[in-house]
């Protein structure tokens, strides 16, 4: 806690203002963060800075809570092939080990085992770090204490890996400020962001709230391991790696001074993580929005990808932010998003399949409602009952050559195998989900 919160007692709010603070920060870490320390964050007190953190972090309970956290995320192991369930079975000893070596200043993170996943729709890859099993829950530790410290002065436009928001809340708020008149958008693109970070600013930036040198070494630490990449090993000069547990916020607080500029500059921006959008009624403003970007962005050694940055006027052009492509009133998923969807139904509904009907809607569920999750607020509607028609006419492409028939499933066989057949099966409608959720939300 501050030095002036804990010297002058006066100054801590009433018990009211502390039960309106465990309100607002219900989802905060009761191993770390009590009451009084909550109150004391919720004061907001001009230049605070935050002592003694990191026994909150070394504490035997604050690193059981972080590994659970962990464990319900799974993941796939790091360099050492610990696996979570291999770190669960010897857990009192596990921690206990973290625990002291922390204390005693020995712990040192281990590699980050690095790999390349596609991109949605393209050729290319995106690098993403795998820290070990034991420094995944190091991380989380640091997190649970250091999190409610910068989230209390978030600007409420950003919406990426924050506490009660989230990419459907971004991409409603950028479908008012389009129907509100904003349609010329600043489309932006920082170009490897998470891999550029500068290393000394980013511990400049934490160290404006946080004054305990234990934590702010250990987050060094971090952002210093080395990166195992193939049969190469290498130290990064910059960068916070996808994948590990303390990049988000670490990615977060880093441009948390471009979200208060713009806003201050009468901006409207929606930034989710490293992807944003500034929409604007004007033209000139637009320009002028994207030069103040250009130089925030210069002076804090990242960059703008020159071909992904532009202006669009929505109306005509449209452009994509969170998988969705936004253009007039229409807000469609991005053909690339598109794209992966019927390469992966394509994959699952091969005509040769030996697997039985029930085995494949099965297996196509699981496809279509963690995309539906994503795309569930499609404008216009019709796309949910074409993607339905098509899926079926895959399923029935199947049962076809099953019968000895050949080519596509048409004419007779949607008599033969009506839509009430798939239902019966189980199968999953976008049609019916989205019915669903547009009743739901009419009550």
């Amino acid at each position: 806690m501050t030095k002036s919160t804990e010297h002058k007692p006066a100054l801590v709010p009433t018990a009211q203002q502390a039960g309106a603070a465990q309100a607002l920060w219900l989802w905060a870490k009761p191993c770390v963060w009590t009451i009084r320390m909550l109150t004391a964050l919720f004061a907001r007190v001009e230049g605070m800075k935050w002592f003694r953190l990191f026994d909150k972090v070394f504490s035997e309970k604050s690193l059981l809570v972080a590994f659970q956290q962990v464990a319900r995320k799974k993941g796939a192991c790091g360099v050492d092939h610990v696996t979570v369930d291999e770190f669960d079975r010897r857990l009192p000893e596990s921690i206990w080990e973290l625990s002291d070596q922390l204390k005693a200043g020995t712990y040192r993170p281990q590699s980050v085992r690095r790999v390349n996943i596609p991109k949605p729709g393209t050729t290319e890859t995106r690098p993403l770090g795998i820290p070990t099993v034991r420094d995944r829950t190091v991380q989380a530790a640091i997190v649970n204490v250091i999190e409610p410290i910068f989230e209390v002065d978030f600007a409420k436009h950003s919406y990426g890996f924050r506490p009660k928001r989230g990419c459907k809340d971004a991409l409603r708020r950028v479908a008012k400020l389009i129907s509100e008149g904003y349609v010329h958008t600043v489309d932006a693109d920082l170009k490897s962001y998470f891999d550029t970070i500068p290393h000394d600013r980013l511990i400049s930036r934490l160290g404006h709230k946080i004054a305990d040198g234990s934590v702010l070494s250990l987050i060094q630490l971090f952002l210093e391991a080395n990166i195992m990449d193939g049969g190469q090993e290498w130290t990064p000069t910059a960068g916070a790696p996808q994948g590990a547990v303390l990049s988000p916020l670490l990615s977060n607080i880093y441009l948390d001074p471009l979200d208060h500029l713009m806003a201050k500059a009468g901006f409207e921006m929606v930034r989710y993580a490293d992807d944003f959008v500034i929409l604007c009624r004007r033209p000139e403003d637009a320009q002028r929005a994207l030069e103040l970007v250009r130089s925030w962005v210069a002076e804090n050694e990242l960059t703008l990808h020159p071909a992904k940055t532009k202006i669009v006027d929505s109306r005509t052009e449209g452009f994509s932010f969170l998988g969705y492509t936004f253009k007039g009133h229409d807000r469609v998923p991005r053909e690339k998003s598109l794209k992966k969807l019927k390469e992966t139904i394509r994959q699952k509904t091969r005509r040769t399949s030996g697997d039985s009907m029930a085995f494949i809607v099965n297996n196509l569920n699981q496809t279509l409602r963690g995309w539906f999750a994503s795309f569930q607020h499609i404008r216009p509607p019709w796309i949910f009952r074409d993607l339905d028609g098509w899926i079926r006419m895959r399923l029935r492409s199947i049962l076809r050559k099953r019968i000895g028939g050949r080519g596509r499933g048409r004419g007779a066989d949607h008599n033969k195998w009506k839509n009430s057949f798939f239902a019966k099966l189980g199968l999953f409608s976008l049609v019916t989900a989205r019915a669903m959720v547009v009743q739901s939300s009419l009550r």
